[in-house]
This record gives C-alpha cells, sequence and structure tokens, in this order.
C-alpha cells in the first residue's frame, strides 16, 4: 500500500496514544508533506511549554520523529503547493489541512495511487470529498 500520513497520524503513534493507525508501518511506501514535520515539532513544544513532557521526554520525541521521518518520503511544500492549497476545497478545511490536501493531490496527479491516512474526521471528509480512499478514522 502506498499512503500519505497526516500528522494527527504521526502524532498519535509518536506518543503512543490509543488509536494508534492499525496499519503503521505496514506500507510500501509512505508520504508526508514537510508540514508534518513542522506540525509535530510545534506539538512537542507545546508539550513541553504546558510541562506535559519533561526534558527527557522533548529529547526522545525528537528522536523519534526525526527516525519516522526517515522511514517517508518528504514532500516538499513548492510555490504549486501553495497555489493549490489557496484554491478553493469542497469542504471547509484549515490552512495547514490545506496544504495536506495540496501535496496528496499533487502526488496523485504525478501517478501515484495513496490511501489517505488521518485521524482528523474533517481533514477525512475533504479528502473524501477529493476522491481519496481514507483510513484511520473511527468510520474505518
Amino acid at each position: 500500500m502506498k499512503v500519505y500520513i497526516d500528522t494527527s497520524v504521526v502524532l498519535r503513534h509518536l506518543f503512543n496514544e490509543t488509536g494508534v493507525w492499525k496499519h503503521w508501518a505496514t506500507w510500501d511506501q509512505a508520504y508526508a508533506s514537510e508540514v508534518m514535520g513542522v506540525e509535530a515539532r510545534r506539538c512537542i513544544d507545546r508539550l513541553r511549554l504546558t510541562n506535559a513532557l519533561d526534558d527527557e521526554g522533548v529529547a526522545v520525541a525528537h528522536r523519534e520523529l526525526t527516525a519516522i521521518e526517515k522511514t517517508i518520503n518528504i514532500v516538499a511544500c513548492t510555490r504549486v503547493t501553495f497555489q493549490r492549497a489557496a484554491l478553493p476545497m469542497p469542504t471547509v478545511v484549515k490552512t495547514l489541512d490545506a496544504l495536506h490536501l495540496a501535496s496528496v493531490s499533487l502526488l496523485r496527479e504525478s501517478g501515484t495511487t495513496l490511501v489517505f491516512a488521518t485521524h482528523d474526521e474533517k481533514l477525512a471528509r475533504a479528502a473524501t470529498a477529493l476522491s481519496f480512499e481514507v483510513s484511520g478514522t473511527s468510520s474505518d
């Protein structure tokens, strides 16, 4: 299976939360936008600032995130990605979600068939509206 992984899937795995995506690391190829790394690192920092992670936890989270990034294909956000994300979407989406959707749409247009993995119900709805197979939500 070729999969596009959004940040919610990475974070749930990174912090070993309940409901980890059942297909984690069973893919043939995985892709994620470089936005994922930014979002995940912002989450780690928020957890540090709220004392939910101590220094050791922060170090471990950063080390594991870097290891995850080495196992997936990181899709660069190009000018075309930003232009695509700025176009109207079939459902209401936030800016970073639009960047994920633009990234996966451009991958598909280049000939790569992907499953869109997310735990975010709104993002899943938008991906479904764009005719992606979605995995990782409660309806999956």
